[in-house]
């Protein structure tokens, strides 16, 4: 025995319905997107001297491992968060242990809980290319770094 009454139409297609005739009458675009409205900063400026693309938000400082996961930054210590990568001037996997002691220009990035993620090593030509990061860090919640590229090794 069959309680419920038929009707026409569900509500699924009455709610699809609607929203066609309210996107037809152009009350709101359906093609426009949120990263439409969203400014874009300017490429990386590594990249105008042949070097790397990196991800907006980089940041760059001194690095050496000391003692793996275990590294100095800009004279601080930091570490290497889990599954760090550590990539060379050629684009290549460095692994901690083969860097320790030695000093390095870098690019880097930081996961959610502040541990670096990502550390590019530069080559002199990134090196001299400045950042835009540089003067701000991402979030305004990393630490700032020193804008000396020069006697880093």
């Amino acid at each position: 025995m069959n309680r419920c009454k038929k009707q026409s139409t569900n509500a699924l297609t009455s709610i699809a319905l609607c929203t066609a005739a309210i996107a037809a009458a152009g009350l709101f675009p359906i093609a426009a997107s949120a990263q439409d409205e969203v400014p874009r900063p300017q490429t990386q400026n590594e990249s105008l001297v042949g070097g790397r693309t990196f991800p907006i938000g980089t940041l760059r400082g001194k690095f050496m491992v000391t003692n793996a996961p275990d590294v100095e930054l800009d004279g601080r210590p930091d570490r290497l968060g889990a599954g760090a990568r550590i990539r060379s001037g050629q684009n290549m996997l460095v692994m901690p242990g083969a860097i320790v002691g030695q000093k390095y220009l870098v690019n880097y990035t930081r996961d959610a809980a502040g541990l670096l993620r990502e550390v590019w090593i530069l080559t002199p030509d990134e090196a001299t290319a400045s950042r835009e990061s540089l003067d701000k860090p991402f979030l305004n919640i990393w630490p700032f770094t020193s804008n000396d590229t020069l006697n880093t090794q």
